[in-house]
């Protein structure tokens, strides 16, 4: 009787998923903007913004200046990534501010150090400083604004604001390993000798230095303007006191002292690039994600192969539900693994044949309807693209097969990651935060910035914390020959924000933190509202789950620290003991959180009621304001 009564409440749940349901937190609303980020104090600087006269992307810059201000999930020296609708072109815009690999960043410099990885932590895990310049690129090109106007509310939290507990107690929990660091031990460790020598929940934290940095961009973006320069040429002039002038000599002095890489050249050579997106069509709706230096397109593989499925007549989270979409992830996951890096260095992944319709129909017959597939592996896109596979050979070696018709045998040593569990989700989940912007004029910003996360090296006098996405890089060839380590490259990331486009006109916009897990939340998140028919509030609230069947980009520098774990899931504690035991009876091993959503902070437009609905995680900190 028991089974019978969870079978029909399951049956209940996909009928009426959530449509009735209250949210923890409500629905923004708002007619003339939308400002949406992972803390309540930097969408406060983005409401200050608006309230300037600003557009979302003048917004989303300030939000980005105050959560790298703020530390914890990122830093100023990190990177920076966006999806940008512009109104007056109807196009939406890619952003890549990710930063390189360093001069004498190599393969063997890295393996005569022992790493199967480049390291986690400190110089030698830093790539050059992408957010600084990314910021000021959209500013200059797409903002409103002043970088003295944008900069204000970071600046001010530099001279001093209250930090928040979560970040207070990452410095006190990360002391051992910020105290190698001596520029960072002077910054954190406001009480040096006690008990807990971080600060406590509401001190007020000073940063002198890196309010110093921000005051000389602000001066070079003001001397310019004195001396006749435009105001977009005033901005881009705090962009070359940044990358060439003596912000950047301090930052690669501090760098080189504490054993890292970077070089004037590097940062003089660097920019930030704009591209075009990459997009599916599903059902209707066009999915936007950045290209394959990041693992975007992870997602709009998935997006079809699950067109091939009634996944609406499933039910929401229903077992068969979870089944298919873990299978279609996975499958994705698989060819993230191989086939994503870099494209303007190095091999250009066939992404043409990645995103074929056809291509994944085939992927989709792989999907067996009675037990998780262990032996997932990547497939072989590139006659969907009228290429032969240049990696036929090294595929062979890993043992997959390549017939897609087949099965797709995965190699030995990716069933062997045995690392506790607590330790796996760490990595599964470190960094990151999302900001969302959106305006009445119809500009939107949908961000995932990133790096420099607590514990950070910091750089010197700047202030600045240091990327930590070289660990992102391989080593190894054979695990992925388009993400091997070069100078000059750029890692493939997990940074991933997503934006979606109905009738010609912005549908969604939407991003979220965690690593691994983003695109998978991204999925459901977007699922949620396209086939379940949620609000943007209760789909940014709703149960999802994670796979982790999959190789993780961050983490220790050891291979055994990165391997899959085929079959494990995270579900949401709410999760029924039917689905339980179904999961189990198809080898799925389980593990629980409370809150599985995301935390996915989203935008959502009513072209109706001509307004915007915000849809703010209640998974952490995260937080929106609308007007």
């Amino acid at each position: 009787m028991k089974q019978l009564v969870s079978a029909l409440f399951i049956s209940a749940v996909s009928i009426f998923p959530l449509a009735a349901q209250q949210t923890q937190k409500p629905v923004l609303h708002g007619q003339n903007w939308m400002a949406i980020t992972g803390k309540p104090l930097a969408a406060t600087a983005g409401a200050m913004t608006f309230q300037k006269g600003g557009n979302a992307v003048d917004a989303a810059c300030a939000m980005l200046a105050a959560t790298c201000t703020m530390w914890d999930t990122l830093s100023w020296g990190g990177e920076t990534q966006a999806l940008i609708y512009n109104p007056k072109t109807k196009k939406v815009i890619a952003i890549n501010a990710m930063g390189v690999a360093p001069s004498g960043a190599t393969v063997d410099f890295f393996k005569n150090k022992g790493y199967n990885f480049p390291p986690e932590y400190g110089p030698l895990a830093a790539t050059t400083p992408g957010t600084p310049g990314g910021l000021l690129y959209m500013l200059a090109n797409y903002g409103k604004l002043s970088l003295e106007q944008v900069l204000a509310p970071a600046m001010e939290m530099a001279a001093g604001y209250p930090i928040e507990a979560q970040a207070a107690n990452s410095i006190e929990r990360g002391k051992d390993k910020i105290k190698e660091w001596p520029y960072s031990k002077k910054v954190f460790l406001t009480h040096p000798g006690e008990k807990r020598e971080a600060p406590e929940a509401g001190e007020i934290f000073v940063q002198k230095d890196l309010l110093a940095t921000l005051q000389k961009m602000v001066d070079a973006e003001k001397t310019a303007l004195k001396q006749g320069k435009n105001r977009k040429q005033a901005i881009m002039a705090a962009y070359d006191r940044v990358y060439k002038g003596d912000i950047a000599q301090e930052f690669v002095r501090s760098s080189q002292e504490q054993g890292g890489l970077i070089t004037m050249e590097d940062l003089a050579q660097w920019k930030p690039l704009e591209e075009e997106p990459l997009m599916v069509n599903y059902k209707g709706i066009d999915v936007y994600k950045l290209q394959q230096w990041t693992q975007g397109p992870m997602l709009l593989q998935a997006l079809n192969i699950l067109e091939n499925f009634d996944l609406k007549g499933m039910g929401y989270n229903s077992t068969k539900y979870i089944h298919t979409l873990y299978q279609a992830m996975n499958l994705s996951f698989a060819d993230r693994d191989f086939y994503y890096g870099d494209p303007g260095q190095g091999p250009k992944g066939p992404m043409k044949g990645l995103l074929s319709k056809d291509y994944a129909k085939e992927r989709a017959k792989l999907i067996q309807y009675d037990k998780n597939d262990v032996a997932i592996g990547p497939g072989n896109p590139y006659p969907y693209e009228g290429r032969k596979n240049p990696y036929i050979k090294l595929l062979k070696d890993r043992s997959y097969e390549l017939d897609t018709t087949k099965r797709n045998f995965a190699p030995a040593h990716d069933m062997t990651n045995n690392m506790p569990d607590a330790a796996y989700q760490d990595r599964l989940w470190l960094g990151t935060t999302s900001v969302e912007a959106a305006d009445k004029e119809g500009w939107v910003v949908s961000m995932t910035p990133s790096g420099g996360w607590l514990p950070a090296c910091i750089a010197g006098k700047t202030g600045m914390g240091m990327s930590q996405r070289m660990q992102s890089f391989v080593l190894d060839s054979t695990l992925n020959p388009f993400n091997v380590v070069a100078p000059g490259k750029r890692p493939r990331v997990t940074l991933s924000p997503s934006m979606a486009l109905k009738d010609g006109k912005p549908f969604l916009a939407s991003a979220v933190q965690g690593g691994d897990t983003q695109d998978q939340n991204l999925l459901q998140f977007f699922l949620n509202v396209t086939e379940f028919g949620m609000n943007v509030q209760q789909a940014t609230e709703a149960a999802n789950f994670n796979t982790n069947q999959l190789w993780l980009s961050l983490g220790g520098t050891k291979t055994t620290d990165r391997q899959p774990k085929p079959g494990q899931i995270l579900l949401n504690d709410n999760t029924t003991q039917v689905v339980r035991d179904e999961l189990k009876k198809m080898g799925y091993t389980l593990s629980f959180g409370a809150r599985t959503s995301g935390p996915v902070n989203a935008v959502y437009f009513d072209w109706k009621h001509g307004s915007l609905w915000g849809g703010s995680s209640n998974h952490g900190e995260d937080y929106g304001i609308g007007w």
